[in-house]
């Protein structure tokens, strides 16, 4: 570990620290970006992705990535453009650090269907991730600051199909239903 390890910002799955074994996350936000959830024609599901909004500043987590050692988590984030960040992200730490965020590029992104849906075990990881780290406002703001909630859910609790899937407690999985009960998302079962 050198002063000089880049960082990453992790606003979505990268938010729950049960999925990754970066060391010591810390709280941060992105300004100038919000999350959307994206079709590709690189994976059969929804992505959930950043994108540029001048007006918006969503929460997430900064983390190290020791020796500039990129090469597990670009491997997980395969489909993603590691974008530049550092000017756009307020963090605690002191000094100046190069910080990414991980984007879906705009040309990846495709029109709306049906046959992409968004993992319900995906939103569980990422939102278990919020409540654990920023609370139920900070849960909420995902929510907030999140766009394509008009897909289709896929309910694959009972066989997480989410590589990175985790349990939720019993209030998680609760908050998780209610939030997106007043969304009115449409979820359909799994086959």
């Amino acid at each position: 570990m050198t002063p000089t390890d880049p960082y990453f910002f992790g606003y979505g799955s990268l938010v729950n620290r049960a999925t990754h074994d970066f060391a010591d996350p810390r709280p941060a936000t992105l300004t100038g970006w919000r999350r959307a959830w994206r079709h590709t024609d690189l994976r059969q599901v929804a992505f959930l992705t950043a994108i540029p909004d001048a007006g918006c500043t969503i929460e997430g987590m900064i983390a190290r990535v020791p020796g500039a050692d990129w090469a597990a988590l670009d491997e997980r984030e395969w489909a993603y453009d590691r974008v530049p960040a550092s000017d756009a992200v307020s963090h605690p730490v002191e000094g100046v650090l190069d910080i990414a965020v991980y984007a879906v590029p705009d040309h990846r992104h495709s029109g709306e269907t049906s046959d992409y849906p968004i993992l319900l075990s995906y939103v569980d990881v990422v939102v278990q991730g919020y409540l654990r780290e920023f609370g139920t406002a900070g849960a909420d703001r995902f929510f907030a600051t999140t766009e394509g909630w008009d897909l289709t859910i896929l309910n694959d609790r009972a066989e997480p199909r989410y590589p990175r899937h985790q349990q939720l407690s019993a209030d998680e999985t609760a908050f998780v239903d209610e939030r997106l009960a007043a969304l009115g998302v449409r979820i359909v079962a799994a086959e």
